[in-house]
């Protein structure tokens, strides 16, 4: 699900390629602090994730950190303050690429092509996971809450690359109406909202019918989230590696902090934060999602997945390189 940042081996862009990656999954695009406004993070502190795995999603609710992994024995961890992380079994041994929260249920989607079997599990804390079939057999990149309905979408398929589910648990296939490589989705300001391949963006006001919006920008798009009245989606390359728009429909390109590769964006509190892989600095941070501001991350590492929960900043990743380092997350506190 991602780019290729500069000076990365054609393996890696290749792992990229196949993982992609997803923002913290919020039906309002951000966990809300009420009374408190952040207009900067502090210093990111490198943590210990629960294995050496490649961790692609992190959400938030119920009062835990939740993080699904892509591969590894224990593919699920969690975490009451987003610090010390306990193991968890998934449901089954798939590639989990997304988790999220809503209507009292954590549900994470799984990416193969070969069989929906299992391709997606719910849990009510965290910790006990139920296995249960995507509606087909697709590469399930992200899925959020929104509306009373679960909405997952798919980078691979005819058009029906998105699928709905009012419980979680049974699920049904809807038509994108576009065959693009689907790698992101949220649901914000009465619409849900997905991102993809080549700039693509559709909307739709009840995850069911779809409609494609004209984008300014031709690069993959990685992440969406929506904050302050506006949505603001993040790329790995191109000129413009940020656009936003006031309703999902009409998007203007913005110019990211640095050329770094952008997998994830989130928002809390007046503060957009996007985290990414390559460069000099791996996060940067806006108050309006037009002017941004590089920060420097804890570590040099892949990050894919941020979110935002009890007063703490997230982010999940990778190590570059064939590496045992369990430091593959980070986190930082909002500085008012």
């Amino acid at each position: 699900m991602k780019n290729k940042v500069k000076h990365l081996g054609a393996v890696l862009v290749m792992v990229l390629l196949v993982f992609g990656m997803t923002a913290c999954s919020n039906p309002a695009g951000g966990n809300s602090d009420t009374g408190t406004t952040y207009t900067a993070t502090g210093t990111w502190t490198i943590r210990q994730a629960v294995n050496n795995e490649i961790w692609t999603s992190v959400t938030y609710g119920n009062g835990i950190f939740v993080a699904v992994a892509q591969g590894g024995t224990n593919r699920v961890m969690t975490s009451p303050d987003g610090i010390n992380w306990t193991p968890r079994n998934a449901a089954a041994a798939n590639g989990w690429r997304s988790v999220t929260y809503g209507n009292g249920l954590f549900v994470a989607v799984a990416s193969n092509n070969s069989s929906e079997t299992g391709m997606v599990m719910t849990s009510t804390n965290g910790e006990s996971w139920e296995s249960h079939n995507a509606a087909s057999a697709r590469s399930w990149e992200s899925v959020t809450y929104g509306n009373g309905l679960f909405v997952a979408v798919a980078n691979s398929g005819a058009g029906d690359r998105v699928m709905t589910s009012t419980d979680g648990k049974n699920w049904e296939e809807q038509n994108a109406g576009a065959s693009t490589a689907w790698t992101d989705v949220i649901y914000a300001n009465g619409k849900f909202v997905a991102v993809g391949n080549s700039g693509a963006v559709m909307t739709s006001s009840n995850g069911i019918a779809w409609e494609t919006q004209t984008s300014p920008v031709t690069s993959s798009l990685y992440s969406v989230t929506y904050g302050n009245g506006l949505f603001v989606a993040v790329s790995q390359s191109g000129t413009n590696r940020v656009m936003t728009s006031p309703d999902g429909i009409n998007w203007t390109g913005r110019t990211a902090a640095e050329a770094t590769n952008w997998n994830s964006v989130t928002y809390a509190n007046g503060l957009f934060v996007a985290v990414g892989q390559g460069g000099d600095n791996r996060v940067m941070t806006s108050t309006n999602g037009i002017d941004w501001t590089a920060r420097s991350a804890a570590a040099a590492n892949l990050w894919y997945s941020v979110c935002y929960g009890n007063g703490l900043f997230v982010a999940v990743g990778s190590v570059q390189g064939a590496s045992s380092s369990t430091n593959r997350v980070m986190t930082a506190p909002g500085v008012r």
